[in-house]
């Protein structure tokens, strides 16, 4: 064992500590982070039109505060881009974080020097939980590399914008610096293809130990590493390679194909960042799901998934939540986000400690004929049956076809597969009935003859990719979205499949 690894175990117990006594205070912390958020904003220009003086409650704060979008923020955002001060919170935020929105165009999330340390906090308190649990710190001694967004940075009336993975690549501690790869040049490229091969160029003669990125992109990595290498499997690129840290999708739909090109299993840990703010992390490779993340400057609040487009919705605070329903998350933070909706869906697996899964987007669904159909459904459906059937996944979307030539409407989903499935009818039929399991609406569809059982159509290989690059979408941050209510997607796609 390396020194660095010497250090970090006693470091990594007297974090577990802190992060479980956190876990166990949730609901008082949770409080005490909410009043603290409204005292310290209580003097901005939005703390005075909503009247936090006069907050003492969360029921004080749900009146006060309406629950809203970008959009809905966004005049006060406006505000603070232009250079205004205490607009949302104290002073300038440090950082914009610029996001691609769908209604919005391009979005500016603020991070603030209360903020962003929460951000780095987090992703260390990740690994070292890891560490703690399992003993295991050779990964600390080997180079790592993080596939993430350029770190060059532009200004905006004094304030630095960047992607959020760049802003965070200023902010690494010094003692992971050396072990970090690639170079500051490298990763300002920004056409990703040129990128990965820049990156697959640098690194495959190095002692890689940990791997770090959004799933499909990283997938997009290990196979430049096979072409350059000429060698079949990653674990023989990089004997060394022990750990995989990731975020932004589910990471079960590439899983296997992920696996079966590294050549073996392989200890992985799942984040769920945001611009928003680091929301939770996996803090045991034994427990189902990801420790939210209760002592970082973030008041959380939780609405059931039913009533989100209600007027009269709940507005949950982590002390009233449930097993096993679906909420749309909204954040109040230090870095001046008030009742916002970021437009994902958790459910919790646990409430003691509390633990998420993330279970789609509010945004992400079909319900074309009421059937509500989410992304945490078809996730199951469909890898439920490819684990049945030995089908290997590579990417797919889901979309309704409401006009169909001929016969009732049905769902197409899009599907790229790494091994197809023997009989692509039975396969969807199989798929079909995994999801009438996890939703009854869709089931009562089906049954009542309003739709048909769902068509897969074949996307043909590096097709989903080819859609992502013709939308300038390819690599970083960006993913591609699982459901959605319309065919934009399904009509650009067809141009990649198979006849």
């Amino acid at each position: 064992m390396g020194l660095k690894g010497m250090l970090a175990k006693p470091f990594a117990a007297w974090v577990a500590r802190k992060v479980r006594k956190d876990a166990a205070n949730a609901i008082a912390i949770q409080q005490a982070v909410m009043l603290n958020l409204v005292r310290d904003a209580a003097h901005t220009a939005f703390g005075k039109d909503h009247g936090f003086a006069d907050i003492k409650t969360h029921d004080d704060f749900k009146r006060q505060v309406p629950v809203r979008d970008y959009e809905g923020l966004k005049a006060y955002i406006d505000r603070m881009v232009s250079g205004e001060k205490d607009v949302l919170w104290p002073g300038l935020p440090l950082y914009l974080a610029k996001t691609s929105g769908t209604t919005s165009g391009v979005k500016y999330i603020p991070l603030t020097k209360e903020s962003i340390p929460f951000h780095i906090e987090a992703a260390r308190n990740a690994l070292l939980m890891y560490i703690h649990e399992t003993g295991k710190t050779d990964f600390v001694e080997g180079k790592m590399i993080f596939l993430q967004g350029s770190p060059a940075l532009d200004k905006k009336n004094g304030i630095n914008v960047g992607r959020l993975s760049g802003i965070v690549y200023h902010f690494v501690p010094q003692y992971l610096q050396r072990n970090r790869m690639p170079s500051y040049e490298i990763n300002c490229i920004e056409d990703w293809e040129e990128k990965v091969d820049a990156i697959a160029g640098v690194t495959a003669n190095e002692r890689m130990s940990l791997i770090s990125g959004i799933p499909p992109w990283v997938l997009m990595y290990f196979e430049r590493l096979q072409q350059i290498s000429g060698k079949q499997y990653i674990k023989d690129v990089f004997p060394d390679f022990s750990l995989f840290v990731y975020g932004g999708v589910n990471y079960e739909p590439y899983r296997a194909k992920i696996e079966s090109i590294i050549g073996k299993k392989i200890d992985a840990i799942e984040t769920y960042p945001a611009s928003e703010g680091f929301i939770a992390y996996q803090d045991s490779q034994q427990a189902h799901g990801l420790l939210l993340n209760v002592n970082a400057g973030m008041f959380f609040e939780f609405i059931p998934a039913s009533e989100v487009f209600n007027a009269d919705a709940r507005r949950l605070s982590l002390a009233e939540v449930e097993l096993d329903v679906n909420y749309a998350i909204i954040i109040n933070s230090n870095a001046g986000l008030w009742g916002y909706s970021i437009g994902d869906m958790v459910k919790f697996v646990s409430l003691s400690p509390f633990r998420i899964i993330v279970s789609g987007r509010i945004k992400h669904f079909i319900s074309a004929f009421g059937e509500h159909v989410i992304g945490e459904e078809v996730e199951y459906a469909v890898l439920t049956a490819a684990a049945d059937n030995h089908v290997d996944i590579v990417e797919f979307t889901v979309a309704p076809q409401v006009n169909p030539a001929n016969g009732l409407p049905y769902h197409e989903w899009f599907i790229e597969f790494g091994k197809a499935p023997a009989d692509l009818e039975a396969f969807a039929l199989q798929v079909d009935n995994y999801l009438q399991q996890k939703n009854i609406y869709y089931k009562d569809l089906i049954t009542g003859h309003i739709l048909r059982t769902l068509v897969i159509t074949t996307v043909a290989t590096d097709g989903f990719r080819n859609y992502m690059k013709s939308q300038g979408k390819l690599g970083g941050q960006n993913k591609m979205p699982r459901l959605s209510n319309d065919r934009t997607i399904a009509d650009e796609l067809k141009q990649w499949t198979v006849c």
